[in-house]
């Protein structure tokens, strides 16, 4: 995901000369997935938290002229400005969240019920995006994947939790990343010397795809 502020001259800047070189993300976010789902096993939709590194934390504010007395703490005035700093997206852009059952994509609606907060030196950010109906989920699991296409953000499913059910049950599942990187590797050298990657990077980042799964029992 790349964020209005956050420039991509970096991403270029830091890539390694030969287009052999595996990519590697710039921006690192702890992400919390909660599936919401009601008394009848269907999940509603899914509640994201994002907490941002330090740099990216410290790069936001900057940019949004928020702690500029460096003390680590925001006022009422520039808490309330924070809100919603991560969730202009661009038309098109998926949320980097991506639903899927049966190999078949699940469609998610906008985010709502937005808030963002600053603690212990880093940008957190939470919202939910709802189905628009509710997803029967048995024991052919809901997955619910955190990945940035172009693998400019690197996400890290640092927990996963249900809301709204104590008999369902939901599991965080992470990809080899030796495998992604030779894959990786490969996208990147068959698209040969003449392709500009700073302007056409592949996209790669499904394969570092981190997940959680959630399965009910029949019944």
């Amino acid at each position: 995901m790349t964020h209005p502020l956050i420039t991509r001259t970096a991403l270029v800047l830091a890539l390694i000369a030969p287009q052999t070189a595996a990519a590697h993300p710039h921006v690192f976010i702890d992400t919390t997935i909660e599936v919401i789902v009601n008394d009848k096993g269907a999940a509603r939709g899914v509640r994201i938290t994002w907490a941002y590194d330090p740099l990216t934390t410290l790069m936001m504010l900057e940019g949004q002229g928020l702690d500029l007395d460096f003390d680590g703490k925001l006022t009422a005035e520039e808490t309330a400005q924070l809100q919603g700093f991560d969730m202009n997206w661009a038309p098109g852009f998926a949320g980097d969240t991506y639903a899927l059952m049966g190999g078949a994509p699940m469609p998610l609606g906008a985010p709502t019920e937005i808030s963002a907060d600053y603690i212990g030196e880093r940008l957190s950010s939470t919202h939910s995006r709802y189905f628009p109906e509710p997803v029967a989920v048995s024991s052919n699991p809901l997955i619910i994947q955190s990945y940035d296409p172009e693998y400019y953000t690197a996400y890290f499913v640092v927990d996963a939790k249900l809301d709204g059910s104590d008999f369902c049950e939901i599991q965080i599942y992470t990809p080899d990343l030796s495998e992604a990187d030779i894959a990786t590797q490969a996208t990147l050298e068959l698209l040969g010397p003449e392709v500009d990657i700073s302007t056409n990077f592949p996209l790669v980042g499904a394969a570092y795809a981190e997940e959680a799964r959630v399965t009910c029992p029949a019944g």
